[in-house]
């Protein structure tokens, strides 16, 4: 089983800090590597073209956004970056 995990924060998706899964927008399964392989390649050609900026970290997390998509932190009184994450999970990544 594959997965793309689409999630929006105001952190990148590789923090996965407590309580990750309530930023989760959407989640997409998919039965075999090829399907998988087509939207991944169709999602993150989207995002690139949509979001001015993308980070990546260890093949299976990339991290897409624009320097005027902030939403104002209280807790830091201070306006946070919004960035819309990808997390991609296959069969290898589950079993590490």
């Amino acid at each position: 089983m594959y997965k793309i995990i689409y999630m929006k924060a105001d952190y990148e998706p590789w923090w996965q800090f407590d309580g990750w899964e309530e930023y989760i927008v959407s989640t997409e399964l998919y039965d075999t590597e090829h399907q998988f392989q087509m939207a991944l390649n169709h999602l993150l050609a989207q995002f690139r073209n949509k979001y001015e900026f993308e980070a990546h970290k260890n093949e299976r997390f990339y991290a897409f956004w624009s320097e005027d998509e902030c939403e104002f932190c209280e807790a830091c009184d201070d306006d946070a970056q919004i960035y819309h994450g990808i997390i991609i999970l296959t069969p290898e990544a589950i079993t590490q």
